[in-house]
């Protein structure tokens, strides 16, 4: 069984709303393959390996949520490392997709309401304002918790160490804010909304310190870690809705 590229690229497009966003780089079809898939490999990110494995597997088009081409780096020769990425995927024809702001926001499949489901999070609400949308998710513990014991619950999920800012070892956690990924910076959104804790991939050695004495909880469990069950929801949501065969293809990114 099969579909057509187009008919992806408009379910993507429709599900996940791109043109919301003022993204860092373009969202969608990234790289133009084959015009018929049957089998659809995801990945975090679109890497050397991940090219690789999609080949080995047979797959016609690749999903990514950290695609191949970012405004911070300006225009690329296609030679080195970068061309490595590419050349495999055009030379067998697999159509590359990217969606990174709208696959970390979405209410639904998107990294940070997957991540507060697995955690125990209710009444999710959108979160986290970046160029006029919203890219994370707010829930509430129905128990609130120590932070040591957060801490543990998110390293099981995400099998993953976690850092912790804790300005309050004895506190009960209960609302907390999630933007995964690179967002070590957001903890003053969550701060001014009045949350009791912040949940992200990353944190610097001065959001450590200003995170505490400011009096938030934040939770750093790694940028991929925490990023990696949006593309699996997405992948679930296909599956649902085509007759293709679908992969995960797992990392072992440790940042």
């Amino acid at each position: 069984m099969s579909i057509e590229r187009d008919r992806l690229t408009a379910f993507f497009n429709r599900l996940l709303e791109p043109e919301r966003y003022q993204d860092y780089g373009p969202n969608g079809l990234q790289i133009e393959g084959t015009e018929t898939i049957s089998k659809i490999a995801f990945a975090v990110s679109a890497t050397v390996r991940s090219a690789q494995k999609a080949i080995e597997t047979g797959a016609d088009a690749l999903v990514v949520h950290h695609g191949l081409f970012w405004r911070f780096h300006g225009p690329r020769p296609l030679v080195g490392p970068f061309a490595q990425r590419v050349h495999p995927l055009v030379r067998h024809r697999i159509n590359l997709y990217g969606y990174h702001l709208p696959l970390d926001g979405h209410p639904e499949v998107g990294n940070a309401a997957a991540l507060a489901r697995r955690i125990g999070l209710t009444d999710l609400s959108p979160f986290g304002e970046y160029q006029g949308a919203t890219v994370g998710m707010q829930g509430t513990l129905s128990n609130p918790c120590a932070p040591k014991t957060l801490q543990q619950r998110l390293e099981q999920v995400l099998e993953h160490p976690v850092m912790l800012a804790c300005p309050e070892p004895e506190a009960r956690l209960s609302r907390i804010g999630i933007i995964t990924g690179g967002a070590n910076g957001e903890w003053k959104q969550a701060l001014a909304a009045g949350m009791d804790a912040y949940i992200t991939g990353e944190m610097s050695e001065h959001d450590w310190h200003e995170s505490q004495e400011a009096g938030i909880h934040m939770f750093a469990g790694g940028h991929h870690a925490t990023e990696q069950f949006g593309v699996q929801e997405l992948m679930v949501k296909v599956s649902e809705a085509f007759p293709v065969e679908c992969v995960y293809l797992p990392s072992d990114n440790p940042a």
